[in-house]
């Protein structure tokens, strides 16, 4: 088997992927509906591009395949090599030819062309760096639908008991990985206009959708 190298992994995804055996087909029933949720959020059509940052072992792929068919593609971007093969694997699992990953920092990824659409699932590396958008940004067409969906602090009775939880696993991730706080969105909301925003369990997780901000 391939060496893979733990730099710019995480410790927790190395321990993921050890157990889980590199992330085989399967979702926490409850994110399940919050993926689909965020890709329909897209409005993506049949032969559109799209981008999926910080797409990990590619858990969204199944839903942004179905959504721009085999006339479309799926460009994935991902920092850690564990998670890269990962989502290789399930590529060539289910046979997409219209998907690939990029093994890269969102703030430094070369992209080529122009998409249709940007998800950020569970990716504060990249909606809330000014530098990865600022990097990803430019390669969306006007009017192009921004999805994100990611971790923040809770003023919820029963939600915010869990918050000094949320920041014990954000140390675990990538150093580079911004600290949650009530309004995780900030960043982003510079980049979109007319930005939603719904809370899940407890307000400790968000969902973010709008559309590219006018050039």
């Amino acid at each position: 088997m391939k060496e893979i190298s733990k730099a710019n992994t995480p410790p927790y995804v190395r321990y993921l992927s050890r157990l889980s055996g590199h992330f085989p087909n399967f979702d926490f029933f409850f994110i399940k509906s919050v993926r689909q949720k965020a890709v329909e959020l897209l409005n993506l059509k049949h032969g559109n591009r799209v981008i999926d940052a910080g797409c990990g072992s590619g858990g969204s792929f199944p839903y942004l395949v179905r959504a721009v068919s085999s006339a479309g593609e799926v460009v994935g971007i991902e920092i850690s090599p564990e998670s890269t093969f990962s989502a290789r694997r399930r590529i060539a699992k289910n046979e997409w030819g219209n998907v690939e990953v990029i093994e890269s920092p969102a703030q430094t990824v070369v992209l080529t062309g122009m998409f249709d659409g940007l998800l950020m699932f569970a990716a504060p590396d990249v909606y809330a760096s000014e530098e990865a958008l600022n990097n990803i940004i430019p390669h969306l067409r006007e009017n192009a639908r921004v999805a994100a969906f990611g971790a923040k602090l809770t003023s919820h009775r029963l939600g915010r008991i869990l918050n000094p939880v949320l920041k014990t696993l954000i140390k675990l991730s990538f150093s580079t990985t911004p600290k949650p706080d009530y309004e995780s969105w900030r960043v982003l909301s510079k980049y979109v206009e007319g930005i939603e925003v719904k809370e899940y369990f407890f307000g400790l997780m968000f969902l973010a959708s709008g559309s590219v901000a006018r050039r």
